[in-house]
């Protein structure tokens, strides 16, 4: 693990000299400059940065409302088989394509067994004629969602574990120092946090930094209860950067011109994705992951349907909403990725992997359905 910085982000007040034009009992200072920044992010980057850019304000992303919710009630029937249950895969094929191809403009399907790859089905365009012209490959990388919370709760259970943390460890005590705690905070652990049970119920997809900061300061009623809340992750992105050391809970200090808040964010999203590339992407042999579309290559559009022969949405950079949602992957490569949690042994222990998955750490929802 690389040298811990206590603290990332420090001001150098450089005593100013008084010139000789200078008036009677003023000085002249030195601008102040951030220094001992996370490497590969710049103060020219930080300066320019913006928390929740107008392009991510009006996202909403697909929230779970139990008054929505289909309730299957399910009668178990006891049944003998003369052989072991397999998945037909052809047909479980032919079924996601009947049910997909009236209803969007493309798609990809791999499936996988043991890591080996037994099935994939592709499907129309990810970028229609309209746009780009593009069809669907292994290799188009999209805005997996939620998927993102499963891939962070991973990056987060291997750090906790790294420190000797507990999984049911306060929070509280690796939160900025500067935030206001409000009722309860003090009541939520990591482990809340992972499984949706928190306390938090904002109503929104939001989960950029001040959003959060508010939702802290505001505090919850209780602890325990299930509601599906993007910024329960979104907190984690805060969390791992102060748990491996980029940068210091206590950190409190001004950024001229800027406020403390964004050059907090801008740091945080750098050492969360830095981490995650680092510990969970590149043990899995993916390269260069990030919040926006690739500049060069292949990408996917989201496309109403019917189309109607409209341009795509970009949903551009999702950097602000980072931790919950954002992270852009091809079909492939969040299959190695998985691949790896689950069987490698290089990212978590498989065993690791499976107590992730018995506990729903990172995954949305409990239900049952027919299947």
């Amino acid at each position: 693990m690389r040298t811990r910085i206590s603290t990332v982000l420090a001001l150098v007040l450089t005593a100013g000299l008084m010139t000789p034009s200078a008036t009677l009992g003023q000085r002249q200072v030195r601008p102040t400059r951030l220094q001992d920044l996370p490497r590969g992010l710049t103060e020219a980057q930080v300066r320019a940065h913006v928390i929740a850019p107008e392009h991510t304000r009006n996202i909403q992303i697909e929230e779970v409302d139990p008054k929505r919710e289909v309730i299957y009630r399910i009668r178990a029937v006891p049944k003998r088989f003369r052989a072991i249950p397999h998945l037909d895969v052809a047909a479980f094929g032919a079924s996601v394509h009947a049910a997909l191809k009236d209803n969007a403009v493309g798609y990809i399907l791999q499936v996988r067994q043991n890591g080996q790859l037994i099935h994939i089905g592709i499907w129309n365009w990810s970028q229609m004629p309209v746009d780009a012209n593009q069809g669907w490959t292994e290799d188009t990388r999209m805005n997996v969602g939620s998927v993102s919370k499963f891939l962070t709760a991973v990056g987060l259970v291997k750090l906790l574990d790294a420190n000797g943390i507990s999984y049911g460890a306060k929070i509280i005590d690796y939160l900025p120092t500067y935030w206001t705690k409000g009722p309860n905070i003090d009541q939520i652990t990591f482990r809340h946090l992972m499984t949706h049970r928190s306390g938090f119920s904002t109503g929104k997809s939001s989960s950029d930094y001040v959003f959060m900061k508010d939702r802290v300061a505001a505090g919850v009623a209780g602890v325990g209860g299930y509601d599906y809340e993007n910024m329960n992750f979104g907190l984690c992105r805060i969390l791992m950067p102060i748990i491996n050391g980029d940068i210091s809970k206590a950190t409190n200090v001004p950024f001229p011109p800027l406020d403390r808040d964004v050059g907090w964010d801008a740091v945080t999203l750098h050492s969360y994705r830095d981490y995650m590339q680092a510990n969970v992407f590149t043990p899995a042999g993916v390269s260069d992951v990030g919040f926006a579309p690739p500049p060069i290559g292949q990408n996917a559009l989201a496309y109403p349907f019917p189309p109607a022969n409209k341009t795509g949405w970009n949903s551009g950079d999702l950097a602000t909403m980072a931790g919950g949602a954002g992270w852009r992957l091809s079909c492939k490569e969040l299959l190695n990725v998985l691949d790896h949690v689950r069987r490698r042994n290089t990212i978590i222990s498989a065993q690791k992997a499976q107590y992730l998955l018995d506990n729903y750490l990172g995954i949305d929802q409990i239900i049952s359905t027919p299947a």
